[in-house]
This record gives structure tokens, sequence and C-alpha cells, in this order.
């Protein structure tokens, strides 16, 4: 391939990262452009301040577990007219089932159902089937039941690096009242 020059690799690195369905890793950039992983973090951050600065209709998100393309919040109104998001085809008692999960994880179906007076199994086994929740192990105890907590998808979806990122609910609790 010759010799590459710094805009060239960012080309590639573009181009690598608008094909992707998954967020990218610096090893997995560094790996397939043949460069190191402090050299190719240094062309991922150059990339991510670049279009910080831009006027485009998306830009470069760095995410804990990688780097990967995204619309602007502020243009989301319009992406909605033109995808319906996978939530939206959630029923309220999902959504409910969803944001428990999110906020009590790891936490078994029963303590769920305590929560919302309701059985959720058919709940849960749409919320797996749409990646958005997943079992994360055993609680100790009797039967020892099935622990589940969000996926990658669920903090990909909600555009979150971690779920510490998760809003506070007492503030909406507050703007209720």
């Amino acid at each position: 391939m010759g010799l590459l020059f710094t805009d060239d690799l960012k080309a590639i690195i573009e181009s690598l990262l608008f094909v992707s369905n998954k967020p990218l890793t610096v090893k997995e950039v560094s790996e397939i452009i043949n460069l190191s992983q402090e050299e190719t973090e240094k062309l991922l951050e150059d990339l991510y301040l670049e279009y910080q600065k831009n006027h485009r209709g998306f830009t470069l998100a760095k995410l804990a577990y990688g780097y990967l393309f995204i619309t602007k919040k502020e243009h989301a109104p319009f992406i909605e007219k033109l995808y319906k998001p996978k939530l939206s085809n959630l029923s309220t008692a999902a959504l409910e089932t969803l944001a428990i999960i999110a906020y009590k994880q790891p936490i078994t179906r029963s303590e769920i159902e305590l929560l919302r007076g309701v059985k959720v199994d058919k709940i849960i086994y749409t919320l797996i089937d749409r990646n958005l929740i997943e079992e994360v192990g055993r609680r100790e105890g009797p039967g020892r039941p099935i622990l589940y907590g969000t996926t990658r998808d669920f903090l990909q979806y909600f555009g979150l690096n971690d779920i510490s990122q998760l809003p506070h609910p007492e503030k909406y609790a507050l703007e209720e009242a």
C-alpha cells in the first residue's frame, strides 16, 4: 500500500468507523491499519477533536468500549421521522421493566415483579430478545435466581458510556410533583 500520511490514515479510520455497525476499539483499528495502539489512539483523538469542532450532522463518539459515529442529539426529532427507534415498539410495561432493571441491576425477576406488582416473564424475554438486557449471574440463596442487567446495546442506544450516566430519578419525581 505504500507510505501513508496522517490524513490518509485518518480517512481510512473514518471509513472503518462509517461501515462498522458497532463501536471500534483502539486495538481493533490499530490491527487493521497496522499501527501501534499509541499511534492509533492519537489519530482517533485527533479525529474526535476535529468532529467536535465541525458543523456536521454527525460526530465521533468516544465511548468506554470504543469509537463510533453517531448523529447529533439536536437532530433527533428529524431522525425519528425517518426511523422508529427500537424502543418505540416496546410497551409501557416493557419500558417500565427496563427502567427498573437499569436502575436496580443486578436484579431478579421476582424483585422486578415485587416492584411492578405483576408478572414480567414475557417482558423479560422481549427485552433479552432485543438485546437490551441479559443474564448477569445468579443470586446466592434458595433456587439461585437469575440476575438481570443491561447490555452494551442498551448503553449504546441511550448514548451512555456507563450506567452511572443515567438521569437521577429523583429529579423527575420532583418535576412531576
